[in-house]
């Protein structure tokens, strides 16, 4: 039996005569999320959700059982003794981004500072943040490199690291750097405040 064919949509791009099994890495490698793009097919009234197809389900079920499964081997358990938690720092390229969780966490009594680069980030260490919650990729570097900074300034602070781009290798390297959570992008706005519940005193 021939192999199935897709036309697939994303954003402006449309991908003609995908293959089934192409279109099946893509989801399994997460260069397709949920709700991140449309495909349509002979028997298709019009553009469906992958997620929707019967086909396409197992393998957007398959990627989410491994992240459960990594998310729970590799989060180290927390070991230190919880302490309040008042001045965040988010340390992010996404504007948009740090102005919903500013203004989420603001709403609920913290102190928050922005900054969209490593430099501006370092610039707020002065402030003696409890939390920060660090961006991997930056404009002008990786986040990572600035955690033997962060240590050696502020070695109290607790730093969660968020990205989109979290793959094994990336998160065992944090966690052997002292990250005390690595959170996966898209953010929620429960996800970030049951992240700073862990820490709270």
């Amino acid at each position: 039996m021939a192999e199935i064919k897709y036309d697939v949509r994303r954003g402006a791009d449309t991908y003609r005569l995908i293959y089934h099994s192409r279109l099946k890495s893509w989801i399994l490698r997460e260069i397709i999320k949920r709700d991140e793009a449309l495909v349509w097919r002979s028997g298709l009234s019009g553009w469906r959700k992958p997620e929707e197809l019967e086909e396409l389900k197992p393998y957007f079920e398959q990627r989410e059982a491994e992240y459960l499964k990594r998310e729970k081997a590799v989060e180290r358990p927390v070991l230190f003794p919880k302490k309040r938690i008042k001045n965040i720092l988010i340390i992010d390229d996404e504007e948009d981004l740090c102005w919903l969780l500013s203004n989420t966490l603001t709403e609920r009594g913290y102190n928050v500072s922005t900054a969209n680069t490593k430099s501006d980030g370092m610039a707020h260490l002065n402030e003696v943040p409890d939390l920060i919650f660090l961006d991997l990729k930056l404009p002008d570097g990786d986040g990572m490199d600035i955690l033997p900074e962060i240590k050696r300034i502020t070695p109290e602070t607790l730093v969660v690291i968020i990205s989109a781009y979290g793959s094994e290798e990336r998160r065992q390297d944090a966690n052997n750097k002292g990250v005390h959570r690595f959170i996966d992008k898209p953010l929620t706005e429960e996800k970030i405040l049951s992240t700073i519940k862990q820490f709270q005193k």
